[in-house]
Parts: structure tokens; C-alpha cells; sequence
């Protein structure tokens, strides 16, 4: 059997790719190596930025592997350091993770895919939360949707499980944009490009804000930045990096991030 995750690294990104065919759903096996990878993107300081994409142009990722779960794949099994897909729950991961979405992305694909920071789809994908026809429910769509996009909107999705096109997603705001299947990947190396050129630091200072905050009250949360009392906060307001943003202004050229 071949991997069903292949890497593909350049410079500070990564590209994680999902093969699992025909359909790259994920199994207790594969959640467990998408884990392992992602883990280790986390901890290595020469990445900043990394892709999540799966192979062929028909499924992005449909879910959980039904046929495994039939042959005796415990749906509440191991699936790893990461939960399921490797990001779902992965602890303390403050670097921005890309999703390059093709083809059908539905259940606990697009749960993964919501687990990302950016989602980018090509022009063909389609999305739904079919959970509700199978007598389960969507738990981390049910948990994230509501909070990123109108809150009848995110029930008719999962009330219902109906499908939506790209276009409808991207105009409820859960993708970043739309792009034609033979673009799609470039696109997202752009975008990765971008991101890995700019401050990591403060990347990881907004990432994990906006996760601290989340059930945090508005004055809680400013003053836990102010008082310098979460990690990258403070580790950002003491570094090199720091300094040199602002020297950079004065000097009136281009910063150059070094991380520390």
C-alpha cells in the first residue's frame, strides 16, 4: 500500500498532500500520520507555512472511511496527535495552514478543511455536511460554523446536509477565493509565499489570540496581550524582530524577519 500523505517542502512551506484513493478518505491510520506530519511542521523552526491539498481532481476528502469503519475501524479509535485529519485538535500550532480545496469536500473533509486558516477552492468544488442522513452529527462543523458565517445559514447547512458550489461558499465567507482547477495549486503556493515572507512571530501571536479569545470576554482577552501573559505575545515583544520592524520603517526598506 503506498503512503497516503506525501510532503513536498520549499524553502519555509510545506505542501501535504493527501492520497488516498479513490476517494482520500481518512482512516485511524491516516489521521495518525497527518498528525505525525503536521507535528512536525509545528515544531520545525525552519517552516512557517504549509498546504494542505489531496490528490486528483474528483474528491478533496469526503471524511471518515466508511468502509474501514464497517471492517471494524473504531469511529471513536486513535486518530492521533492531531485529532482527526492531524489539525482538527493538533495543540498549539501557530503557523498559518493553507487549504487547496478540489472536487468534493464534504463531512469530516470539510471539517478538515475548516480546521485550516485560508481555504482556497477551484471552481469545481463542492461542499456539504451529509452527517445529519446518516444518523450522526457534524461535531466540529456544528462547534465552528455558527461562529463564521450567519447563524441560519450555517444551520440550513447542517440541518439539512444539502450541497453548496464554491460560489455559495465563498460568498458566506468560508473560502478566500475561487479558482479554476489547473490554478488552484499555484494559487495556493502564492498565497503560501506571501505569508512565509512576512513576520512568523507575529503569525504565531495572532494565532494564538484569536484562539485564547475566542470564549474570552473583550477587556479578558486585551488585557492578557497588554500584560504580555500568552507565550508568543510575549516572546514577540522581546524579540529581534521586533526591532526590526521598526527600524525597517525608519530606514525606510524592507524587513527581514529572522523568527527570534
Amino acid at each position: 500500500m503506498t503512503n497516503p500523505i506525501t510532503t513536498r517542502r520549499e524553502g519555509a512551506i510545506l505542501e501535504v498532500t493527501l492520497n488516498r484513493p479513490p476517494a482520500n478518505a481518512i482512516d485511524l491510520a491516516t489521521s495518525r500520520i497527518m498528525g505525525e506530519v503536521f507535528a512536525g511542521f509545528r515544531d520545525d523552526p525552519e517552516l512557517r507555512v504549509a498546504i494542505l491539498t489531496a490528490a486528483g481532481e474528483k474528491f478533496f476528502c469526503p471524511g471518515w472511511d466508511l468502509k474501514a469503519a464497517a471492517a471494524g475501524d473504531a469511529v471513536d479509535g486513535d486518530y492521533g496527535v492531531g485529532g482527526f485529519g492531524g489539525l482538527q485538535e493538533l495543540p498549539n500550532l501557530n503557523k498559518p495552514v493553507i487549504a487547496a480545496v478540489n472536487g468534493i469536500c464534504c463531512g469530516g473533509g470539510l471539517e478538515l478543511a475548516l480546521s485550516c486558516d485560508l481555504i482556497l477552492a477551484s471552481d469545481n468544488a463542492t461542499f456539504a455536511l451529509p452527517e445529519i442522513r446518516s444518523g450522526t452529527v457534524a461535531d466540529a462543523a456544528s462547534i465552528k460554523l455558527p461562529k463564521r458565517i450567519p447563524y441560519h445559514v450555517a444551520m440550513d447547512l447542517l440541518l439539512t446536509g444539502r450541497w453548496f458550489d464554491a460560489e455559495e461558499a465563498l460568498r458566506w465567507g468560508i473560502l478566500r477565493e475561487v479558482t479554476t482547477p489547473e490554478d488552484l495549486l499555484a494559487k495556493a503556493w502564492d498565497l503560501a509565499r506571501l505569508l512565509a515572507s512576512g513576520p512568523p512571530l507575529v503569525y504565531a501571536a495572532i494565532k494564538e489570540v484569536v484562539r485564547e479569545a475566542e470564549n474570552m470576554r473583550f477587556q479578558d482577552a486585551l488585557n492578557r496581550v497588554t500584560r504580555r501573559q500568552m507565550p508568543t505575545v510575549d516572546r514577540l515583544y522581546s524579540s529581534e524582530d521586533q526591532l526590526e520592524g521598526a527600524r525597517a520603517f525608519a530606514e525606510k526598506r524592507p524587513p527581514v524577519w529572522k523568527g527570534r
